[in-house]
């Protein structure tokens, strides 16, 4: 037999389903049940190539109002990008069903699904939902793609997060090729500690805002995939955008703050140079009485804008990171 024969004939069970070589499945995780007793399912979209290779999992949707990503993966799936020539590719467009449903960020129990992780059968809904994916999917994936925005009218600027100490994870983040690629440290309880600590490769993609399509960002996303899957040797894509461009590495971000209540605007655009010192916002009072200049702390490059049109007191306004050579 050959070895081609004998990587082909590798069996893959999802869900149960035994997923054959050369077929397409629509499977569903059941995670819970409304008030109804009607059962939540998580529709998966699986891509099975006759020949065998890595399983790459392409998921967005963790926080209900995060919409970019689910469009990247609703695009992936329109365009047949999903499909192949090795390997296998999984397609979870909205995880957080719940949040979807509301186009809010949190579970109905009020806790983010993004600090639930690896989950408990019997503990939290947003427990229980995590619980599953790592008992069903994550055991058969080699790759997970996550798909994110930010948060309360934070925009940011597309950009890869992995910690610069994971050599696999920066050799990875090189591959999606994104504009920015950010050290970050694990955080306990999130996705991207939970797989890395089951030894799974993991990508961390953020951009935009919530409650939005911005097509920047859809088309960011949809190239990284691109790449990953070429990068597998699963596909054969031609790039669109990014050819030739060098990610910037950035360490040591930090927020600026708002140090007063007030309307605030930016004067900075999203993903800019700024030098210490140069403006980067104005708070004001509505009475036209005070108008407070906000100036970057240090050289760096704008991660994030909040682009709320009013601000309290000690609210992140702007996310700057320091370059770094890699």
């Amino acid at each position: 037999m050959s070895s081609r024969n004998k990587v082909t004939n590798k069996k893959l069970i999802i869900l149960g389903q035994e997923i054959i070589p050369g077929k397409n499945y629509e499977l569903n995780l059941s995670v819970a049940k409304l008030h109804t007793s009607t059962p939540v399912q998580i529709p998966i979209v699986v891509e099975r190539a006759k020949e065998d290779g890595p399983t790459v999992v392409l998921m967005a949707g963790m926080h209900g109002d995060e919409i970019n990503g689910i469009e990247i993966i609703r695009r992936i799936i329109r365009k047949k990008l999903h499909k192949p020539t090795k390997g296998t590719v999984i397609c979870i467009p909205i995880f957080n069903i719940f949040g979807f449903l509301n186009l809010k960020r949190e579970l109905p129990d009020g806790r983010d699904l993004n600090r639930s992780f690896p989950g408990s059968s019997n503990g939290s809904l947003a427990s229980q939902f995590a619980f599953q994916f790592m008992k069903e999917i994550a055991p058969v994936a080699d790759v997970i793609i996550d798909f994110h925005t930010g948060s309360a009218q934070r925009n940011n600027y597309a950009q890869i997060r992995c910690d610069f100490d994971d050599a696999r994870s920066v050799e990875l983040a090189k591959v999606f090729n994104p504009p920015i690629i950010l050290d970050s440290t694990l955080i306990p309880k999130t996705i991207r500690e939970a797989i890395q600590r089951i030894g799974k490769q993991y990508l961390l993609f953020e951009g935009g805002k919530t409650n939005s399509i911005e097509e920047t960002i859809v088309e960011e996303g949809i190239n990284g995939a691109k790449l990953i899957l070429n990068y597998f040797g699963m596909r054969s894509f031609k790039i669109d955008i990014s050819f030739g461009r060098t990610p910037v590495f950035m360490e040591q971000s930090k927020w600026l703050r708002a140090p007063n209540s007030g309307l605030f605007l930016a004067q900075v655009k999203n993903g800019s140079p700024v030098k210490k010192g140069e403006l980067l916002g104005i708070i004001m009072d509505p009475f036209g009485k005070i108008e407070r200049k906000i100036k970057a702390t240090k050289d760096g490059f704008v991660l994030c804008v909040n682009e709320a049109p009013t601000v309290y007191k000690g609210d992140a306004i702007f996310h700057i990171g320091k370059e770094i050579v890699m």
